[in-house]
């Protein structure tokens, strides 16, 4: 698909999957990145969307690193177990050392 005929959802998935093993980003990084910075709350809807797309939606969290998206996972914590899997390590649902690990689309593409 051309890039013009992508939706927001596919747009947010393409920004997503090019997330670095043991990065993460946050929801309002891939909205300001696809040029619409007060859309963060549709890019979780987004996120929530995504099973059976291969998107790595454990990557994506809220800017302060809390893992808000965690109960759209299977599994009571799927998503830190992945995320601790890539190296991240989290406490209380809140990643550590977050500008560590943090990757900003608009900064890297």
């Amino acid at each position: 698909m051309k890039p013009e005929t992508l939706s927001f959802f596919d747009k947010v998935y393409e920004v997503a999957k090019l997330i670095p093993f043991g990065r993460v980003t946050s929801y309002g990084a891939i909205a300001n990145y696809l040029g619409a910075a007060r859309s963060a709350r549709m890019v979780g809807y987004a996120m929530n969307a995504s099973h059976g797309k291969d998107v790595p939606a454990h990557r994506v969290v809220n800017r302060k690193g809390l893992l808000t998206g965690k109960h759209h996972f299977d599994g009571t914590n799927l998503m830190q177990q992945l995320l601790e899997n890539e190296g991240i390590t989290i406490i209380d649902y809140q990643i550590q050392n977050l500008e560590k690990v943090y990757w900003d689309p608009s900064k890297e593409l």
